[in-house]
């Protein structure tokens, strides 16, 4: 890693103590690491108070933590998330948190949620969303006050094994951990039972409570959006076995219900204060009314109507909120279904440009064979020379349909180890094949025999293949001796380079600057999408497609960087 390299820090709650969070967002790290090798990625293990000091300090640029936790820092300090947590395939990351209210096993007076009136019961804090927040939510639908109705609400902190040590010993009747850490406690989960067990749907482990959405990654105000989206394209494109699995951000409106019940978070503004909290607020005043009573009590009636106006006041603002809220959704469900069409589009435009190829290499052996016929020079070598490449350009036009609908699906494409000098090769072999007057092409191959690397093989040569193409077009009104097109190898620090060059007239900056953006062309019958989707193939294996003046001579370089996979 390079000394120079911006750090990049990521504060992580760690409920469970500094080793486990480090086993467990490792490989998270490693994955973004690889992704951006000129940036250090860094883990701070927080508890709450430390991760809210971090987040006002300014110093992690973005935070995990949990649903509630990010519910208050996005309300005080305006982070904003960008990813949900997405714990496997069958859990949806909407319904991926809850609660377990754990006693020993040998309790048998306590069998659901109403049996804890008067009994004890160990949490991690009050800050804690799975470790007492969402289990207050259920005691308060049931009539449960916990300050009132229990003997004791003992906090032991993190790491959240400490409340299961306190339910052990007998310390407290029970404990509040998040849903599934019991079941990933071994042999040790035998000495406890859930009180009110529920197993819901697709759901692996038993929680006492409803569920909530799983832990988001959140992007502070100072985090530049470009890195922003770098991190989340990085964390959506992680393979199984590449640490925590991501998806899109999920709806957090059950945790703004749940806090605005409780009157806590950001909705604490909503409670009323009570008579101790006007005496413990005014204590100056209540001795002068009891000096003065009459005078006192025309004050206590002054209060009181302030109070009750503030209050419907915000109980108004409140509901204008959620009325934007609502509207602000209809309008992305519009926007969504707004770009599905317009993916549609693109799609069918890529298809037609890249189905062009090989169905024109195609007409091309087709028409050659009808003239050997004509000119009496078909012989059998010809016809199975003919008909080979024939049957390869359909193999790949399949290929490309294949593409198109694997990327419709959202499916991956296929990555295997490769030499480029072979792929270049072939892809000058294609090109060479598609001409009845090809130019000359000079492979200038500057890597190791040996030198591979991991990428799609049918889109590298596919990228190859189209600059070949711009490079012909725009060198072919030239001079012979500037027809002459050059493909080279060459390897960089963090990966190789494939580039080519031609000797034509050139782009002008104003050109170069949009030459990427689809339907963006300089050809009279171009479409514009074959450098757009060159370009989006080099980005989707972790490099870039780059297009610069040689330092001598006229023409352009055409340069694909591909980074090395581990």
């Amino acid at each position: 890693m390079d000394d120079s390299a911006e750090t990049v820090r990521i504060g992580v709650l760690a409920f469970r103590g500094a080793e486990t969070t480090v086993s467990e967002w490792s490989p998270m790290l490693d994955r973004l690491s690889r992704s951006r090798a000129d940036r250090r990625f860094e883990l701070l293990k927080l508890d709450h108070d430390g991760l809210r000091s971090a987040v006002a300090d300014r110093r992690v640029d973005f935070v995990i933590t949990n649903p509630g936790h990010y519910v208050e820092l996005e309300a005080e300090f305006g982070i904003s998330r960008i990813l949900t947590l997405a714990g496997s395939s069958t859990v949806s990351p909407d319904q991926a948190i809850g609660s377990a209210v754990v006693v020993r096993r040998d309790r048998t007076d306590l069998q659901s949620l109403e049996d804890l009136r008067g009994k004890s019961l160990a949490i991690v804090g009050r800050e804690g969303f799975g470790g007492f927040q969402i289990v207050w939510g259920e005691l308060s639908s049931r009539g449960i006050d916990p300050d009132r109705d229990l003997s004791a609400l003992r906090s032991v902190g993190l790491p959240m094994d400490g409340v299961l040590d306190a339910v052990e010993r007998a310390d407290v009747d029970a404990g509040v951990v998040r849903a599934c850490l019991l079941e990933s406690m071994g042999s040790r989960s035998a000495n406890f039972r859930v009180l009110s067990p529920q197993t819901p749907s697709a759901f692996p482990c038993t929680t006492s409570t409803r569920l909530y959405p799983d832990w988001p990654m959140a992007a502070l105000r100072h985090t530049s959006p470009a890195l922003a989206r770098e991190v989340a394209i990085a964390l959506l494109s992680a393979t199984e076995g590449t640490g925590p699995g991501w998806s899109v951000p999920a709806d957090y409106q059950s945790v703004h219900e749940l806090f605005r019940t409780l009157e806590i978070g950001p909705y604490t503004y909503l409670r009323e204060p009570t008579l101790t909290d006007l005496a413990e607020r005014y204590w100056p005043w209540l001795l002068g009314v009891l000096a003065l009573m009459a005078s006192g009590a025309l004050y206590t009636v002054h209060v009181e109507h302030l109070v009750h106006k503030r209050t419907a006041a915000l109980r108004a603002a409140l509901a204008e909120r959620e009325t934007l809220e609502a509207g602000i959704r209809a309008a992305q469900e519009q926007a969504d279904h707004l770009s599905r069409l317009s993916m549609l589009g693109e799609l069918s435009g890529t298809l037609a440009h890249e189905l062009n190829q090989p169905l024109a290499t195609i007409g091309n052996y087709a028409a050659s064979l009808s003239r050997r016929v004509d000119n009496g020079r078909l012989d059998d070598d010809a016809v199975r020379q003919a008909t080979h490449e024939i049957t390869c350009e359909a193999e790949r036009a399949a290929a490309i349909l294949s593409r198109i609908r694997a990327f419709a699906r959202k499916r991956t494409a296929k990555r295997e180890r490769f030499r480029p000098a072979q792929v270049a090769a072939e892809a000058i072999a294609l090109f060479r094949g598609m001409l009845a007057q090809a130019p000359r092409v000079e492979l200038i191959d500057h890597l190791a025999e040996d030198r591979t690397v991991e990428a799609d093989p049918l889109q590298i040569q596919q990228v190859l293949l189209n600059l070949l193409k711009n490079a012909y077009d725009a060198s072919r009104d030239q001079p012979a001796e500037r027809r002459a097109l050059q493909l080279g190898m060459t390897a960089v620090a963090d990966g190789i380079c494939l580039w080519v060059r031609d000797n034509g007239p050139g782009l002008d900056e104003a050109a170069r600057r949009h030459l990427f953006e689809p339907f963006f062309t300089t050809k009279p019958d171009g479409l514009g999408l074959g450098l757009s989707i060159c370009k989006t193939i080099a980005e989707a294996h972790g490099g870039r497609l780059t297009a610069t003046p040689p330092e001598t001579g006229p023409g352009m370089i055409f340069t694909l960087t591909l980074p090395d996979h581990a």
